[in-house]
């Protein structure tokens, strides 16, 4: 069966690259949801890009996978923002504090729909306005869920983590794994 990634994302290409597991992608036309309860939001984003593609794919033998990666400081969401003053307000917010990441992860196999959640604690350090300024000027932020990269440049804005660093760049391995163990069985097959 073939894996099928409704995402636009180049970090969860790269992280299913470095797995070893072949896939195509088909970026979803749709619109995200924003608003709504943190688990609640990645689950339903995740669940919607991947039926977006597999509706496309009727009759084709494949396994969907949707994602969808917000930051949540309590009940707030931040997603990725629209613009350097959002970027910069995004940061200030999360700066000295605990966060966490949340992504969304979907499977649709036909009419089989697997859906999970899951969560990264990120605290990060005490900023100053020279430190956000610097790196909202590197453009890293964009198109990242809270403002910030942590596999870049951003790794300087975190204090520590706890829990999946890779959920934080973008696809929770060991989420996707405990939905789809056939996914490296696969890719160990086909190799």
């Amino acid at each position: 069966m073939r894996l099928i990634l409704a995402s636009r994302s180049p970090q969860r290409r790269a992280i299913l690259e470095q797995l070893g597991i072949a896939f195509e992608v088909v970026v979803p036309d749709l619109d995200e949801l924003t608003d709504g309860p943190p688990h609640e939001l990645v689950a339903e984003n995740a669940y919607r890009k991947a039926a977006a593609v597999a509706a496309g794919k009727s009759g084709a033998s494949a396994l969907v996978l949707g994602v969808d990666t917000i930051v949540a400081l309590g009940s707030r969401v931040y997603g990725k923002p629209a613009d350097v003053s959002s970027a910069r307000d995004t940061l200030t917010s999360l700066a000295g504090r605990r966060h966490t990441v949340l992504s969304g992860v979907c499977l649709i196999d036909g009419d089989r729909v697997r859906t999970t959640v899951a969560s990264t604690g990120v605290q990060f350090r005490a900023l100053d306005a020279a430190l956000i300024d610097w790196y909202v000027e590197t453009d890293e932020w964009r198109e990242r869920a809270g403002g910030y990269a942590i596999q870049g440049r951003g790794a300087a804005l975190v204090q520590s983590i706890d829990g999946d660093y890779l959920n934080i760049v973008g696809l929770p391995v060991a989420t996707l794994l405990e939905l789809a163990p056939e996914l490296l069985v696969q890719s160990v097959r086909g190799s």
